[in-house]
């Protein structure tokens, strides 16, 4: 088990709707990032934008899973995120973690986007997805699930809640808060991945990714607006000490989601 998690976040533009010119980004951008680290994040629909044109662009599932297989073999790094795939003529918003080992989880992503009528194109999931790498619990969550506090509630069953997003620029404010109060109220990790630049229907987006901890402390360094690649440390110690310290876990309230 290790004591501590470094994950690189990669905050960039997307090039719309083309799957082989992103792939070749992120290959580069991948490069560019620290050889020591534990864990890459790559955004929500890396590969082609927050487009409900999945008939046109969405690849197979093995597709995108055998590109993220070769990267994380490559760079001997695990690596996440989400991408439109297409899986028995059905579309989802599918979150890949894959390992060097080849090994992988998958979480399609729950809450779709009704205001982009998202659910018209996509399936939604209906499993959260805790992801066990070296000692970490991660709990993987894509865009709109930060709106829904209950679906990322903490069971005291992982360390970190990874989100990756396409969110715009005109609720960035939303975006900001809400990844510091996951982070407070479930007394874990946030890391919050967004997109800069415009996309192909014209909505501007201003990054503002970020990583919080326990008391909902910005570690966060890069300037939020611009393309970065930012890396954080993460250490159980510091989750640990504050749990046993203040208890609020412990005096959380229990429930089912139907």
């Amino acid at each position: 088990m290790n004591e501590t998690l470094k994950v690189t976040y990669i905050q960039t533009e997307l090039t719309w709707e083309n799957p082989k010119a992103n792939k070749a980004h992120f290959e580069k951008k991948l490069s560019e990032c620290p050889e020591d680290a534990d864990l890459i994040i790559l955004p929500e629909m890396f590969t082609t934008g927050f487009s409900m044109n999945a008939e046109a662009n969405a690849e197979e599932a093995e597709v995108v899973l055998n590109w993220m297989t070769q990267q994380s073999k490559t760079f001997q790094v695990a690596l996440t995120g989400s991408a439109m795939v297409k899986v028995e003529g059905m579309y989802y918003n599918r979150m890949f973690f894959v390992t060097p080992d080849g090994s992988y989880s998958k979480y399609d992503k729950k809450h779709l986007f009704t205001l982009a009528k998202e659910h018209e194109t996509y399936e939604s999931g209906n499993e959260r997805c805790v992801v066990d790498y070296k000692g970490w619990k991660l709990c993987l969550q894509v865009c709109y699930d930060l709106r829904f506090p209950v679906w990322a509630r903490n069971k005291d069953d992982y360390d970190a809640l990874i989100y990756v997003a396409n969110w715009p620029k005109k609720r960035v404010a939303a975006w900001d808060i809400l990844l510091q109060a996951r982070a407070v109220e479930n007394m874990s990790y946030c890391i919050g991945l967004n997109i800069v630049g415009i996309d192909g229907n014209d909505f501007p987006y201003v990054g503002h990714s970020g990583a919080y901890d326990v008391l909902g402390n910005s570690m966060s360094q890069h300037n939020p607006e611009e393309e970065a690649i930012e890396t954080v440390v993460l250490e159980k110690s510091h989750i640990k000490e504050l749990r046993e310290k203040l208890g609020f876990l412990r005096d959380r309230d229990h429930f089912s989601i139907n």
